[in-house]
């Protein structure tokens, strides 16, 4: 009897002990650990493209400008491509969209872009818009072009960087 008592008391005494260290070592009130989903600002910067989308030659360096601007200001990005457009008229409601759906920004590359931003620009005067490596003169149009001191993409995001307002 003896036996069976010691026993007992021994597989008391180890489960106080697994228990209590299992008290310890279980996480008390940690902080929870920070979100993975990237919190974007408010703000969008959109791009107008023609067919290629951005993967075209005159879009490429602007894309990358705009998420570099995006990774440094947490503004969003997008881009729309105007396909099936042949004419700055075809383009015009491709641009529509992107002013209409509450783009702070929009900047256009390529020939058909710029031309549709010439067309449309002046209906949405709270947009700002800006047109890379061709002349335009508009009040909220701000022309882009490139340099040996500033190449496309660093131009782009500086103006994109510059048009996103400051985080509360």
């Amino acid at each position: 009897m003896n036996n069976r008592r010691w026993w007992a008391v021994s597989a008391a005494v180890v489960l106080v002990v697994a228990a209590l260290v299992a008290w310890i070592r279980w996480p008390h009130d940690e902080p929870a650990p920070p979100p993975r989903a990237r919190e974007y600002l408010d703000f969008t910067a959109c791009l107008l493209t023609d067919a290629a989308g951005v993967l075209g030659a005159d879009a490429a360096p602007v894309w990358a400008g705009m998420q570099a601007a995006s990774a440094q200001t947490r503004a969003r990005v997008q881009y729309l491509a105007a396909t099936g457009a042949t004419t700055a008229d075809d383009a015009v409601p491709f641009l529509n969209s992107l002013a209409q759906g509450g783009c702070g920004v929009v900047i256009g590359t390529g020939t058909l872009a710029v031309q549709a931003i010439e067309k449309g620009a002046a209906r949405f005067p709270s947009v700002r818009f800006v047109v890379v490596g061709m002349p335009l003169v508009a009040p909220n149009v701000t022309v882009v072009t490139a340099s040996p001191d500033s190449p496309v993409d660093e131009a782009v995001r500086k103006v994109v960087v510059a048009a996103v307002p400051p985080a509360r």
